[in-house]
């Protein structure tokens, strides 16, 4: 059984940093595409950052490039979103999501099959 679980949400106040967690299990961790997406109320779900567990390549939205960081610990099966110089719009709701059979990683939701519960990072100005 696939489980996707989000970890290390919380208040923060705008230029601040938080650090996402998202353990995995119940299929092999290697050759897959792990990525971050968000959801503020009102809005749709926006893809943040991927990876591929099998390397080192990364997409990031253009809202986060140079402020947050994809990473894994595939030893841990864990994947993390370093988020740095948070700001105001960056308060959503974050899930983790694995693609077990892709073809190239994108940011796009519909690509993945699997979901995390979600944990809530709120940044205040």
């Amino acid at each position: 059984q696939v489980q996707l679980v989000e970890s290390g949400g919380g208040s923060v106040q705008a230029g601040g940093s938080l650090r996402l967690s998202c353990a995995t299990s119940g299929y092999t961790y290697r050759r897959v595409c792990m990525a971050w997406f968000r959801q503020a109320p009102g809005k749709e779900r926006e893809g943040v950052a991927t990876v591929y567990t099998g390397g080192t390549s990364t997409v990031y939205a253009d809202s986060v490039k140079g402020r947050f960081t994809i990473s894994q610990d595939s030893a841990k099966n864990t994947l993390y979103l370093q988020m740095d110089s948070l700001k105001t719009e960056d308060t959503a709701m974050y899930y983790c999501a694995a693609d077990l059979a892709p073809v190239y990683c994108s940011l796009a939701s519909i690509n993945y099959n699997y979901w995390g519960q979600g944990t809530q990072v709120t940044v205040s100005s």
